[in-house]
């Protein structure tokens, strides 16, 4: 598991190959979020799947508000055989272009 400082974000969002997921709540995506994430709460079973759904291959980016629960929804993820990479800071520390509030 790798983890990217919230700076280096910018780069892989729109990029094929990856795949950004958000692990806050619903009412914390409603209310900003990074373009072209999507959003499975804590990292929840049913919702994960539905993420990852068409996206067999695919390098997953996962952050939070502050970056410890993608650390370990990340680590759960690489156990399972993904790719991943988890945000160092979370949505705190990103201030790139592709905020959407």
């Amino acid at each position: 598991m790798e983890t990217i400082s919230a700076k280096e974000l910018d780069w892989y969002i729109g990029r094929r190959g990856y795949l950004l997921i958000d692990l806050r709540t619903r009412e914390e995506f409603m209310k900003e979020h990074i373009r072209g994430a999507v959003n499975a709460p804590d990292g929840e079973k049913g919702e994960m799947h539905t993420c990852l759904d068409g996206h067999i291959g695919d390098t997953l980016i996962l952050y939070c508000d502050r970056g410890a629960k993608s650390l370990s929804v990340a680590r759960e993820l690489e156990e399972k055989g993904w790719r991943t990479k988890s945000v160092v800071g979370g949505l705190r520390a990103y201030r790139g272009r592709n905020l959407i509030t």
